[in-house]
């Protein structure tokens, strides 16, 4: 019968790591009765991650980071044979307790025709979760039959793609993270660089294009990022950052979110949106004076060594 019970299935929780151990232990602990092993990819550590992570049970394995796309796949290849369920999370993410019920109830009675699962994805800024603005919940497929799924080879923004059919859970994961406000704002500068690179490579094909960009089946993933390439990329730079701000924080209400909300929805809707585009414009004037190729021009202006198609 039907006892919905993990033992039969193992479940392996993928957590990537660098310097992580202000959120480590919290993470794992939201994981505790819902995987059945939890495997750190990290890229060399110099905090107490890998102290967190042997102490919690965990089993660490590392290598040096290329993006998160490359170390997320190379992990996959380090999980055990037996493995039927892979949970990608990442550090300063928990499971809520209602999405951890959902796994252990309903996962061991999918059929194996199933390739995914899809579940919510919220986030709270500056301590406070953010509920306006049209931005969460965000559908995300983080559960995934082993063997079935890989991350997508983009440097930014990257989704796990799976070829057959996938589920709908209700449950919410939770990104929760305590770092300051100057971190978030250094790491979201280090984003716009490489959203550069993928926007630049929309326009000049420097490197292979790999996107889950369709309308059909209308899965959300698909439809947002449909929206970015054949949409958002046509508008004028600069001009779609203020729109895009204008439509989550006036018409889908972004300003009930109070101050932290208000700081979120500038900070992460226009000034991140319009950092991306004025960098773009700044690639393209270096390969106009320099009369060099866009490969050439990232690697000068965004530091970011990309490699060309084969």
């Amino acid at each position: 019968g039907q006892s919905g019970r993990l033992d039969s299935m193992k479940l392996v929780a993928v957590i990537l790591t660098l310097n992580e151990e202000q959120h480590l232990a919290r993470c794992i602990a939201s994981l505790t009765g819902v995987a059945n092993e939890i495997v750190i990819a990290d890229c060399f550590s110099t905090d107490a991650t890998l102290e967190i992570a042997r102490a919690c049970g965990a089993r660490v394995i590392q290598r040096e980071w290329v993006n998160h796309a490359a170390q997320f796949n190379w992990a996959l290849t380090q999980l055990d044979a037996g493995t039927d369920w892979v949970l990608r999370i990442d550090a300063d993410e928990v499971l809520s307790p209602e999405l951890a019920a959902e796994i252990k109830a309903r996962l061991p009675g999918i059929g194996p025709e199933v390739d995914g699962v899809y579940c919510s994805r919220r986030m709270t800024f500056q301590g406070r979760l953010m509920r306006h603005g049209g931005v969460f919940p965000v559908r995300v497929l983080r559960l995934f039959r082993h063997g079935r799924g890989q991350c997508e080879n983009r440097w930014m923004d990257e989704h796990i793609k799976v070829a057959g059919p996938t589920v709908d859970f209700k449950g919410e994961l939770i990104d929760d993270n305590l770092n300051s406000l100057t971190w978030w704002t250094d790491k979201h500068n280090k984003y716009a660089s490489r959203e550069a690179v993928d926007l630049l490579n929309l326009q000049y094909h420097f490197m292979p294009h790999d996107s889950v960009a369709s309308l059909r089946g209308g899965a959300q993933a698909g439809v947002k990022r449909w929206l970015k390439e054949e949409v958002y990329a046509r508008l004028p730079g600069g001009l779609r950052a203020f729109a895009y701000f204008f439509y989550r924080y006036v018409i889908r209400l972004g300003f009930l979110d109070g101050q932290a909300g208000t700081a979120f929805h500038f900070l992460q809707g226009f000034w991140y949106r319009y950092l991306v585009d004025a960098k773009v414009a700044e690639v393209k004037r270096y390969m106009q004076r320099q009369g060099v190729d866009v490969v050439v021009a990232i690697r000068a202006v965004l530091g970011i060594e990309v490699e060309k198609s084969k």
